[in-house]
C-alpha cells in the first residue's frame, strides 16, 4: 500500500531521511518509534505532500506520489492530488476551525473535496462523530471541547474522506494524561475493526505493542530494526533499540 524507494530528505547539513527503503502492506498496522528528530514525522509529511523528498520514489496503492530525481524540483500534478486523497492524517495539534462546530469541521472536506451532497455529508459526519463518542457534541465548537474531544473530532474529520491509509503523528502528545486513553481507545477500535492501513508515530510504547502488526525503530533517518511488537519490545537485537526502549520505558 505504501512504498518508499531510496527516499532522501535533507535540511541543510541535517540528513533527515537517508536513502530510505520502507514498505507497508495493505491493511497493516505499523508503529514507528524512535528519538525526537530522527525523521519519523517526515515520513508522514511526505505522504501528505506537506514535504518534498530530495530524491526517491514514493507510491501509495500502486500510484506514484513522488518520483524525484537528483537535482529536480517536482511540481504538484493531478495524479499527485488524486493519490494524496487516499491518505488521511491526524496531527499532534488538532487544527480544527475554531469558528465551526464539530459537525461543520467534519462536513467541510467531503463537500468541498469529494463533492458530496450536503445531506450525505451530514449523515456520514454524524455517524463518524457518533463512532468516536461525540454524538452529544455535534453543535459544540472547539473551545467548548476538551483536548481529547477535539482530537476525536480530528480523527472523525480524517475518516470522513474515506482514506485507504490513516497516518497518526503522535496523536496524544498534546493531551493531558487523563485524556490520552479516550483517544487511544478510538484508534484501538479502528485498528481492530477495520482493514485500513495505519501508520502511527508514537511514544505510547505499550499501545504500540498492543495494536501493531509491526514496530519500526527509527534513528538518524534510517530504520534501525523492525519486527513484530513482541520481538522488538521483549527481545530487540540492536543496541540502539535496547538503549532507546530502556530510556523510555524506565520513566
Amino acid at each position: 500500500m505504501i512504498s518508499f524507494d531510496d527516499v532522501s530528505k535533507r535540511w541543510g547539513d541535517n540528513e533527515v531521511l537517508r536513502s530510505l527503503n520502507f514498505d507497508v502492506r495493505s491493511g497493516e498496522k505499523v508503529s514507528i518509534i524512535g528519538p525526537s528528530g530522527s525523521g519519523k514525522t517526515t515520513i508522514l509529511r511526505i505522504l501528505m505532500t506537506l514535504e518534498t523528498p530530495d530524491t526517491g520514489l514514493v507510491t501509495v496503492n500502486g500510484d506514484t506520489l513522488w518520483d524525484v530525481k537528483p537535482g529536480s524540483r517536482p511540481k504538484e500534478t493531478k495524479q499527485m492530488r488524486e493519490t494524496r486523497r487516499h491518505v488521511g492524517m491526524v496531527f499532534q495539534q488538532f487544527n480544527l476551525f475554531p469558528h465551526m462546530t464539530a459537525l461543520e469541521n467534519v462536513i467541510e472536506a467531503p463537500i468541498r473535496v469529494l463533492k458530496l451532497g450536503k445531506d450525505e455529508a451530514r449523515q456520514r459526519s454524524t455517524d463518524l462523530l457518533e463512532m468516536v463518542g461525540l454524538s452529544k457534541h455535534l453543535d459544540h465548537k472547539p473551545p467548548q471541547l476538551s483536548g481529547g474531544q477535539q482530537q476525536r473530532v480530528a480523527i472523525a474529520r480524517a475518516l470522513a474522506m474515506r482514506p485507504k491509509v490513516m497516518l497518526f503523528d503522535e496523536p496524544t502528545s498534546a493531551l493531558d494524561p487523563e485524556l490520552i486513553g479516550e483517544v487511544l481507545n478510538v484508534i484501538r477500535e479502528l485498528a481492530v475493526t477495520t482493514d485500513m492501513t495505519m501508520l502511527m508515530v508514537t511514544h505510547e510504547m505499550r499501545f504500540a505493542e498492543e495494536i501493531s502488526d509491526r514496530v519500526v525503530m527509527f534513528d538518524h533517518g534510517s530504520v534501525v530494526e523492525q519486527g513484530p511488537p513482541g520481538e522488538i519490545f521483549k527481545a530487540p537485537k540492536e543496541e540502539r533499540t535496547k538503549s532507546f526502549l530502556h530510556a523510555v520505558l524506565s520513566h
